[in-house]
């Protein structure tokens, strides 16, 4: 089972964000304050979990928290600020609509930016080794496919519903056949240049 948090003096959430490599769709952040006597062996990093899983989980994590939030930010937003900053802006985000407020923030991953005052510690893998960090994961993750799901009923072609916006082989097959919709990040490569050559 994974420890519970980074440490034990001050109120501690988790944060992690979801979506980060995709071609479409926002990048989605998620904040988790965990009761002190929290346990479930299930709970591990969101991408080693089946998405039945991630569902039972989701719905532990929101009963049982302290303090839970989500929060998108949107491909416009991306394509001005760039896809690190737009994933720990999604983070502070999250924070900003936790109640309580933390006092100190574990943060999947190497980058962040202080949010407030508040000290915070960046964990490489943190999903796998702290649970409220794999808990955040857990709701990004869930929250971020939910809106994938909802897009592919508007834009059915690029297989959303399967890919979530990852620049799989059908995915990017339905963008040189169709192009690309207000959904995509204009920022990013969509298309290898070998597949804009054919073109």
């Amino acid at each position: 089972m994974l420890k519970l948090q980074f440490q034990n003096q001050l109120i501690e959430c988790g944060t992690d964000e979801a979506g980060r490599g995709c071609l479409s769709g926002p990048v989605t952040a998620a904040a988790v304050i965990l009761p002190v006597n929290f346990k479930n062996d299930l709970l591990n990093d969101s991408k080693q979990l089946n998405e039945k899983k991630r569902l039972i989980l989701r719905e532990i994590i929101q009963r049982e928290a302290v303090a839970y939030a989500v929060a998108h930010v949107m491909m416009d937003e991306i394509d001005k600020i760039n896809i690190l900053n737009a994933s720990i802006l999604a983070m502070h985000k999250a924070v900003e609509k936790l109640k309580p407020q933390p006092e100190f923030i574990a943060v999947d991953g190497n980058k962040f930016k202080p949010y407030k005052d508040l000290k915070h510690q960046c964990v490489v893998k943190g999903d796998a080794k702290y649970m409220n960090i794999a808990a955040a994961s857990v709701l990004a993750k869930t929250a971020r496919d939910d809106f994938m799901q909802k897009i592919s009923e508007e834009f059915p072609v690029y297989d959303w519903h399967k890919n979530k916006g990852y620049p799989t082989q059908a995915h990017r097959k339905a963008i040189l056949e169709y192009g690309s919709t207000k959904y995509h990040r204009q920022s990013f490569k969509l298309l290898p240049e070998q597949l804009k050559m054919e073109f």
